[in-house]
């Protein structure tokens, strides 16, 4: 028999998939290239389903006789291995992001004298409307909780966004932009002390209690999937500090962040000009390590959050913590800076990549905003957090908003910073 080679993702199989595989069958044996998290995710979201979960759906369809990975985008490997007769694609990579791809499975094809098939593009099939749909229908706190590590070990990078209300959840959960080819979206959500303190109109000084928090928590998770790391401030005493680790996981929160400090709360961003004291290095272990033992399941995360470098004791002292917080379980490694210049932190993790032992490390670009993604992956950074740039940048256009009615004794000037009455109302699914 002729050997057909098919490409896809099938993370929410339609007729389209289905079409195209019938016509792959026609032609002779059909291998499916399936392509794996790590590919979806270096030019898209990450998939609903694990490539184990889609491979067993794809086996299971009529006329398909084998499932390989397809590591990458470029079909160019798989191709040159199987040698196959014919490539079977939807005629609607002629044109936009995949029309290099589809040039270079042309080129490789011509190596040995095989062809691409082009059937029609299945009208009345959108792959955005089926994933909108899907988050519609929303996610367990199972599935969420687990999305942060299969986050982890599939992308580079995993690029978190600042929210503090149920609004804010929605843009994280629904912008994306497109760039060199590839959809960009911020892929985990990050409730910070700070502005969920701000927002409640109260100081970020550890007043807004866990119970208050679990309220926002809850307005976050109900129009959203996406993963949410809790900023959990010092976690409290061990004793309170497990009961925490319980409810946070029970209701699907991915990982929390504690930091190790001890006494009344003060922001970080104060560093010395506030009174502020770093915990014993072992004591804070100790916490760490009775969170790690009062979890159930082993999706849920603590990241210790290092204060050394905010407190001016040095890179050396933030070293020797990460390692005693590695030893105590700690999923991750935060190291937090207030310098706008970030030498001190690439000093960290030019260090910190010495470590025979390394877990994820974790930074927060507030001051030394001028630094891209590419600069922190290449130190080894593998979570960028923007703490407070949504709250941050809604308050002035809400004070300018109130200054211009004020001024001019009526609301039409104010229209000019303000989203259509009939954009608010359809807003949020189910308000009509």
């Amino acid at each position: 028999m002729k050997k057909v080679y098919v490409g896809m993702s099938a993370d929410l199989v339609h007729p389209g998939h289905l079409n195209i595989i019938k016509v792959a069958r026609e032609l002779g044996e059909v291998t499916v290239g399936l392509l794996t998290d790590e590919a979806i995710a270096s030019y898209k979201r990450l998939p609903f389903m694990s490539y184990e979960q889609r491979k067993i759906v794809v086996e299971n369809i009529k006329g398909v006789s084998h499932v390989v990975p397809q590591t990458t985008l470029d079909y160019v490997p798989n191709l040159r291995k199987l040698k196959p007769d014919y490539v079977v694609h939807g005629d609607d990579w002629e044109t936009g992001t995949q029309r290099e791809t589809r040039e270079r499975v042309i080129e490789a094809l011509k190596e040995w004298g095989g062809k691409l098939v082009e059937p029609p593009y299945t009208k009345g099939i959108s792959s955005t409307k089926l994933n909108a749909a899907a988050r519609e229908i929303g996610t367990t706190p199972e599935t969420r909780m687990r999305r942060f590590h299969r986050l982890l070990a599939v992308k580079p990078i995993v690029r978190v966004l600042e929210v503090h209300n149920g609004l804010t959840a929605l843009i994280v959960e629904s912008t994306r932009v497109q760039k060199n080819g590839t959809i960009r979206e911020f892929d985990a959500m990050w409730l910070s002390s700070l502005t969920d303190s701000t927002a409640k109109g109260k100081p970020d000084i550890g007043c807004v209690d866990l119970t208050s928090r679990i309220n926002t928590i809850q307005d976050v998770f109900e129009g959203t999937t996406k993963p949410l790391i809790l900023d959990g401030d010092s976690g409290g005493i061990p004793e309170h500090f497990v009961f925490a680790v319980r409810t946070l996981e029970r209701l699907g929160v991915s990982a929390v962040i504690i930091e190790d400090k001890i006494g009344l709360k003060r922001n970080s961003l104060f560093g010395t000009d506030v009174e502020q004291t770093q915990d014993d290095m072992n004591a804070f272990a100790y916490k760490i390590s009775q969170g790690k033992k009062a979890q159930v399941t082993e999706d849920f995360a603590i990241i210790a959050r290092i204060e050394s470098l905010i407190l001016k004791k040095g890179v050396k002292d933030a070293l020797m913590r990460a390692q005693t917080y590695i030893d105590a379980g700690a999923d991750a490694i935060m190291i937090h800076s207030k310098e706008r210049d970030p030498a001190e932190i690439f000093e960290f993790c030019r260090e910190y990549a010495k470590f025979e032992r390394k877990v994820p490390l974790v930074a927060v670009p507030s001051t030394y905003c001028q630094v891209t993604e590419s600069e922190l992956m290449s130190a080894g950074v593998r979570v960028v957090i923007y703490a407070n740039h949504l709250l941050r940048s809604a308050y002035p256009s809400m004070v300018k908003t109130a200054e211009t009615i004020l001024r001019h004794s009526r609301a039409l000037e104010a229209e000019d910073f303000c989203m259509p009455i009939k954009d608010i109302l359809t807003l949020i699914p189910g308000t009509r």
